[in-house]
């Protein structure tokens, strides 16, 4: 299991809206709550490395059934031979700890929710860094998610069928295609033996750019890959 030793604050305060140095109040909710939100947490992920094929209709991965449409996606594994499709989650007791926050104001809920974002990204990035210590990759695309671009969000759904996620960490969707706890994630890695061109990212390939706050703070945490 990952275990964060702290979570960024400046990540935080940014999702929260916050441009350039958070005032006090600001600063003091977030060194409250960075501890509460980390004792609370227990990240945990879930991954497989697959072959992948890119045909006509869209990228094919062994053993799903579905395919992932999208030129997106296709860009984006262009050149690959295989996949890991990753998994994570800070667990339920991020939504718990939201809830519960709320009772004491918004402003508390607002930074407890920013810091579970923070976090979750902060395990995504541990999870890549214990595959690929384990697995080496001469060569990998940064992480994509159902969702980005023009790659379908109710693949979501075959995502974590695939990696069995629900019994192994607790993950599951929506109808809505939704993941549950909320503070998770799903997302495609390419890995090639040769240099893989590396596509648009962040808020290039989000399909909620055009409707997005933190795009008025220098990007969201998709940014970051």
């Amino acid at each position: 299991m990952i275990k964060l030793e702290t979570i960024s604050k400046a990540e935080s305060a940014r999702y929260m809206g916050v441009r350039g140095v958070p005032d006090e109040k600001t600063a003091e909710l977030l060194d409250k709550y960075e501890p509460i939100v980390r004792r609370r947490l227990r990240p945990a992920y879930v991954y497989r490395e697959t072959p992948l094929y890119i045909e006509a209709d869209g990228v094919h991965f062994e053993g799903i059934d579905a395919v992932f449409t999208g030129n997106d996606i296709k860009k984006h594994l262009n050149g690959c031979e295989r996949a890991v499709l990753l998994a994570a989650t800070v667990s339920a007791e991020a939504d718990k700890l939201i809830r519960q926050t709320s009772v004491v104001g918004m402003a508390e809920a607002l930074a407890v929710d920013c810091l579970c974002s923070s976090a979750i990204e902060q395990v995504c990035d541990k999870a890549e860094q214990e595959i690929f210590s384990v697995n080496p990759a001469k060569f990998r695309t940064w992480r994509f998610s159902a969702g980005y671009g023009d790659l379908p969000i109710n693949l979501q759904k075959d995502l974590i069928i695939a990696l069995n996620a629900q019994r192994r960490i607790g993950l599951t969707v929506t109808d809505n295609f939704l993941l549950i706890p909320s503070k998770s994630v799903t997302a495609i890695i390419g890995i090639s033996d040769n240099p893989v061109e590396k596509g648009e990212k962040g808020c290039t390939a989000c399909n909620m750019r055009d409707n997005c706050g933190f795009r008025l703070n220098g990007g969201c945490g998709k940014n970051r890959y």
